[in-house]
């Protein structure tokens, strides 16, 4: 054990760790050793911020076999943008497996939480979206649609964006500059949600509504839908009628889903239930090279953020920090 605990700053950690093939693998094997059994993954802990339309989460997993696990400390003020703050911040402590004792604190401001949460995406995409889609939509232009436009690129190419976003017309604006250049696509702006789903084969949705606004009238056949947006019991993205015209549904984690994200929601509409089947991302995983069987399917993920893949981020990150001699040591 080391006699220290390393210090990263977000500066080192986005140099060692880039939205690529690699931290989508990372992900994608996280995802697989929770379906297989191989991962203790406790409650969200959500501390609620109301006044300030903000939430702290902590969210932590162990994985049998791995040296190492973290515990994420991650919030949301929606607000902030408003002051000229981003709206995610936060830091993860890499705990010791083997002894508990504290080995890093990686100080991301919630950097790498939007790395894992893009990479959790398009493996979503990966094995329920169809192929040879030119034309994606996104919901929202903040920091977490680019970040999952840039994953989806990475494993369902495309040649166009449509996005919608309630946001300002100079933040939309700026979302259609930064893709076009970042990604080399055309990037436009819908001037409504059905208007958006009515040209796209696969859909984002990455908002933190409180309030359901995607309709079950926008579905359309062959179309999939990711929504991460829904982490807590008040939000919502997808009104419960969409689950209904899904012919297979998947998540992340069924019990979180069900407690935290669109699930929960539709749900209570009366469009699921608990024996509703629904796929968990890590089973699907290994078994096929996509869930589907028919162009036709309409498929719909709801992906509400697990332990596993702060796990696999952080030690990824750490890793790397160690070889590269990296960051700063102070004594326990």
């Amino acid at each position: 054990m080391s006699d220290g605990i390393l210090i990263l700053s977000e500066k080192e950690l986005r140099k060692f760790v880039q939205l690529d093939t690699k931290v989508i693998e990372k992900v994608e094997l996280g995802f697989a050793q929770l379906a297989a059994g191989n991962a203790t993954v406790p409650p969200i802990m959500m501390l609620p911020v109301p006044e300030k339309n903000g939430e702290v989460d902590i969210k932590s997993a162990f994985i049998k076999g791995l040296p190492s696990m973290a515990i994420k400390i991650a919030s949301g003020f929606f607000q902030n943008p408003d002051i000229g703050l981003p709206s995610q911040s936060g830091q993860m402590l890499v705990v010791s497996a083997e002894t508990g004792f504290l080995q890093g604190v990686l100080l991301d401001n919630g950097y790498l939480t939007q790395v894992r949460t893009a990479a959790a995406g398009a493996i979503a995409a990966k094995y329920l979206a169809p192929d040879g889609v030119d034309t994606v939509g996104v919901f929202g232009c903040g920091v977490q649609a680019r970040y999952q436009m840039e994953a989806l690129s990475l494993v369902k190419p495309f040649k166009r964006i449509v996005m919608y976003s309630i946001d300002t017309e100079a933040r939309k604006q700026d979302f259609v500059k930064d893709m076009t250049e970042r990604l080399g696509v055309e990037v436009v702006s819908a001037k409504s949600g059905a208007e958006l789903v009515a040209q796209c084969g696969i859909v984002v949705t990455t908002t933190p509504s409180r309030k359901g606004y995607f309709e079950p009238e926008w579905v359309h056949p062959g179309l999939h839908i990711t929504s991460m947006g829904s982490d807590a019991e008040d939000k919502q993205e997808l009104k419960g009628g969409v689950f209904g015209k899904a012919d297979i549904i998947a998540c992340d984690l069924k019990a979180q889903s069900f407690r935290l994200g669109e699930l929960r929601g539709a749900k209570e509409e009366g469009f699921v239930t608990e024996l509703t089947p629904v796929l968990e991302i890590g089973q699907i995983i290994g078994t096929a090279k996509s869930a589907r069987t028919s162009a036709d399917q309409v498929t719909v993920c709801d992906l509400t953020g697990v332990g596993v893949q702060d796990t696999m981020i952080a030690l990824m990150a750490y890793e790397i920090a160690l070889r590269e001699k990296a960051g700063i040591v102070v004594p326990r």
